[in-house]
């Protein structure tokens, strides 16, 4: 898919913010993976400022588009390289695109460098230190009648080794330098998901100018 039609978005719109059925895996050594299923996952609802205003049952907010609390990780190499998933085909949505390294939703009462961690080790099988370096918020309404509506915290990391992977996740993965992948997914959006793209441009700001200052988090 190569447009963002063909990904059938209904309605979509983007606000950055100032800095401030799920599977859970857990990937093991040897690449193996746990899974449990659980019908009552809850995600914070929020407003435009990221303050929390109530729980909601994690499908639930999905299907009706409430504001919730979300993080998305980015952990790159020594090298300056990003690691990428590719979802897995059977997530409940945007299946077989590629994406940031992880993502997902603290849990109530949950922090979100807490909430990032777990789930990095969850779906990637690997931990490593994050730091928050901005949010923004957005909203995407899919085909399946499901809507993101997320005030998404991005994460940074750093790490040199190779991922493991949870199956029901992840389908595939890779390291990237960030120019060329900033390049395709300009000509290519459709290979990406919508936040991803949405906030790669600002990752890519941000990162550059840690390079400069060899500090983690980006002002």
């Amino acid at each position: 898919m190569e447009k963002w039609s063909e990904v059938w978005i209904a309605e979509v719109w983007i606000v950055l913010a100032a800095p401030g059925d799920e599977r859970v895996c857990a990937g093991l050594s040897g690449g193996v993976c746990a899974r449990r299923f659980d019908m009552e996952e809850y995600v914070v609802l929020v407003d435009e400022n990221d303050n929390p205003v109530g729980v909601a049952e994690k499908l639930a907010a999905h299907r009706s588009g409430s504001l919730h609390r979300a993080i998305s990780v980015f952990v790159f190499d020594s090298r300056g390289r990003l690691l990428l998933q590719r979802r897995a085909a059977a997530k409940y949505h945007s299946g077989g695109l590629w994406s940031n390294t992880c993502c997902s939703h603290p849990r109530p009462s949950e922090g979100v460098v807490a909430a990032a961690r777990r789930r990095l080790r969850e779906e990637m099988g690997f931990e490593c230190e994050l730091a928050k370096e901005f949010g923004f918020v957005y909203r995407v309404a899919f085909p399946n009648d499901l809507v993101e509506h997320e005030y998404d915290h991005v994460l940074f990391g750093r790490y040199d080794g190779d991922p493991v992977p949870c199956p029901d996740e992840a389908d595939d993965w890779k390291w990237v330098e960030v120019a060329e992948l900033a390049a395709d997914v300009k000509a290519n959006p459709g290979r990406y998901t919508f936040w991803f793209a949405a906030c790669l441009d600002r990752v890519v700001a941000c990162f550059a100018a840690q390079s400069r200052t060899a500090e983690l988090v980006c002002a």
